[in-house]
C-alpha cells in the first residue's frame, strides 16, 4: 500500500502582494457578510445597522403635507457603522473603475509612471466630483435651497434631515474615509503619503465638522460649489495628458477656482457671521443639537477662513511657477549653462500635486511637458 507523502505545501497566507492583487475580491466578501446577514433573523439586528440608515423618526402630517408624513433622520454613533459599510462599498466601486475603465484607456496611450499615476488619481476624483454635484444639485433644488437662501441658516439647529440629506454625507464620509485603505492598495509612495494625508483629513474634517455641528444645509452648498471646480480641474488634466497642447480647461479652472473661494467666504459670513448671530435662540444645548454660540461660530469661521487662505496660497505658488517657467520656455536660449540651471530649478520646484484643492502641481503644467521627460 501506497504511502501518500505529506504536501510540502504551506496554507495559502494574506501577504502583502496577494491583497494588493486581490483586495477588491476581499472586500466584496466582507460586503457580502453584512447583506447575507440581513436574511436571516438572528443576524439582521446587527446587519441592518451597517446596511440602511438608523435614527429615523416620523413626523405627522401638517396642514401643509396633509397627504403624507414625513420621514426624517438624525444622526448618532450607530452612524459609524453605516459609514464603514459603505466605505466597503466605495472601494469595491473603486476598483471598478481603475480595472474596466482607468486601466484600459492607459494600456492604449501607454503614460509613464508620473502620468500613469496622476491620470488614475484625477480620473477616480472626476467620476466622484461629477456624481457628487448632481446629487448635491438635486437635493439643492428638491428642498428649494436656490429659491430662498434664508434656509441655510434659518429654523436652526437643522437635526432632522431628508433621507437624501443623511445619506449624502454618508456616502461623502464614506468616500472620503476609503481614500485611507486606497493608499495601501494603490502602492502611494512614501513620499507623497503626507500629502494624501494633509487633503483626506482637510476633506473629513469639514464635512464631518458640518454634520456633527447640524449646519448640513450650508455644508451641502459649499460642497457642491467646491466640488464642481475640482471636477472642472481633473477633468481638464485628464484632456491634457491625452493632448498636450490643451490649456483652456485650466485657465477657465483658475477664474472658476478664486470665484469659488469668493463666494465659500461670502455664503460662510453671510450664514454663520450674520444669520446664525441674530437667531433667538444662543444657547449651547446638545440635547437638541443647538451650538449657536459665539465661541463655535467663531471656529467655524476662522476654520473656512484658514482653509480657504491655505488653499489660495497653494493656488497663487502654482500659477507663479507656470508663470516662470512659460517665461523660461520663450526667452531665447543663447547659452547651455542657463538651460541647464533652468532644468535643475524646475526639478526642485516640481511637487507631485494630487488636486486643485490642496497642493496644486506644478507637474501638471502644460508649460512643463518639454522640461521633463515623459
Amino acid at each position: 500500500m501506497a504511502i501518500r507523502k505529506k504536501s510540502s505545501k504551506s496554507p495559502p497566507v494574506l501577504s502583502h502582494e496577494f491583497i494588493l492583487q486581490n483586495h477588491a475580491d476581499i472586500v466584496s466578501c466582507v460586503a457580502m457578510v453584512f447583506l447575507l446577514g440581513l436574511m436571516f433573523e438572528i443576524t439582521a439586528k446587527a446587519s441592518i445597522i451597517f446596511v440602511t440608515l438608523q435614527y429615523n423618526v416620523t413626523l405627522p402630517a401638517t396642514e401643509e403635507q396633509a397627504t403624507e408624513s414625513a420621514s426624517l433622520y438624525y444622526y448618532g454613533i450607530k452612524d459609524l457603522a453605516t459609514v464603514f459599510f459603505y466605505m466597503l462599498v466605495a472601494i469595491i466601486i473603486h476598483a471598478i473603475i481603475q480595472e474596466y475603465v482607468l486601466d484600459k484607456i492607459n494600456r492604449r496611450m501607454h503614460f509613464s509612471k508620473t502620468k500613469h499615476s496622476k491620470f488614475n488619481e484625477s480620473g477616480q476624483l472626476s467620476a466622484f466630483y461629477l456624481f457628487s454635484c448632481i446629487w448635491g444639485t438635486f437635493i439643492l433644488i428638491s428642498e428649494n435651497y436656490i429659491s430662498d437662501p434664508t434656509i441655510l441658516w434659518r429654523a436652526y439647529p437643522h437635526n432632522l434631515m431628508t433621507f437624501q440629506m443623511k445619506f449624502f454625507y454618508v456616502s461623502q464620509l464614506a468616500y472620503w474615509f476609503h481614500a485611507f485603505p486606497e493608499l495601501y492598495f494603490q502602492k502611494t509612495k512614501k513620499e507623497d503619503i503626507p500629502r494624501q494625508l494633509v487633503y483626506i483629513g482637510l476633506y473629513l474634517f469639514h464635512i464631518a465638522g458640518a454634520y456633527l455641528l447640524n449646519l448640513n444645509h450650508l455644508g451641502l452648498v459649499l460642497l457642491v460649489l467646491h466640488y464642481f471646480v475640482e471636477f472642472l480641474f481633473h477633468i481638464s488634466r485628464l484632456f491634457y495628458f491625452s493632448d498636450e497642447k490643451y490649456q483652456k480647461g485650466f485657465s477657465l479652472w483658475a477664474v472658476l477656482f478664486v470665484l469659488g473661494r469668493l463666494l465659500t467666504l461670502i455664503l460662510s459670513v453671510l450664514t454663520v457671521g450674520f444669520g446664525l448671530a441674530r437667531a433667538e435662540n444662543q444657547k449651547l444645548d446638545f440635547s437638541t443639537g443647538n451650538f449657536n454660540v459665539l465661541a463655535v461660530r467663531i471656529a467655524v469661521l476662522a476654520s473656512i477662513c484658514i482653509t480657504q487662505a491655505f488653499m489660495m496660497w497653494k493656488f497663487i505658488n502654482f500659477q507663479l511657477r507656470r508663470w516662470r517657467e512659460h517665461s523660461a520656455f520663450q526667452a531665447p536660449a543663447v547659452k547651455k549653462k542657463p538651460t541647464v540651471t533652468k532644468g535643475r530649478s524646475s526639478r526642485k520646484g516640481t511637487e507631485n500635486g494630487v488636486n486643485g484643492t490642496v497642493t496644486s502641481n506644478g507637474a501638471d503644467s502644460p508649460r512643463n511637458r518639454k522640461e521633463k521627460s515623459s
